[in-house]
């Protein structure tokens, strides 16, 4: 219970982080994705349903608060966190540079994806502009903001563990 209580509330900060803070140090209107980074992380250290889950609530919360359609971006953050914990079986704590390349990927997936089913559709063909202008930048700051909360986000994740081997109980 204890570790679905911190998920969502990790989700809140990490929702609140991309949407007030990271607005005022934005690069040329690119902010980093912090409910990718979420995601992701839960995705390989949880596995398929934890990666799943936290994908769904951390798509809804956006599409209910910035999204066109609720749903469009709970589906994709769905899928995301469903195909990162396919990598659990190979994923390492100690190991920094699998959730480097497995975030960075994600968010370059999310936001082709997103491209190409709002803009690509509605007959906006600038696929180069957006990618270099948009899309890299906003990769590479994510993996940046990664590299400074990945660790945070394992390390509070095995003190969880921790205390959930103590008290004998395992929630998932």
């Amino acid at each position: 219970m204890r570790r679905k209580v911190f998920i969502g509330i990790l989700i809140l900060i990490c929702f609140l982080l991309q949407c007030t803070v990271f607005h005022a140090l934005a690069f040329g209107g690119i902010i980093p994705n912090f409910l990718i980074i979420l995601t992701s992380s839960y995705g390989f250290m949880g596995g398929k349903k934890s990666g799943l889950i936290t994908g769904v609530l951390s798509g809804l919360l956006l599409d209910i608060f910035f999204g066109e359609a609720i749903g469009f971006s709970a589906l994709i953050y769905m899928y995301i966190g469903y195909i990162n914990g396919n990598f659990r079986k190979i994923f390492f704590p100690e190991d920094i540079k699998l959730p480097l390349c497995l975030i960075a990927l994600s968010d370059l997936v999310y936001n082709l994806i997103y491209y190409s089913l709002l803009f690509l559709l509605r007959s906006r063909f600038h696929i180069g502009y957006y990618f270099v202008h948009i899309i890299l930048p906003e990769v590479i700051y994510t993996v940046a903001i990664a590299l400074i909360m990945y660790p945070l986000i394992l390390r509070i994740d095995q003190k969880l563990a921790e205390h959930e081997k103590r008290s004998g109980k395992k929630f998932v």
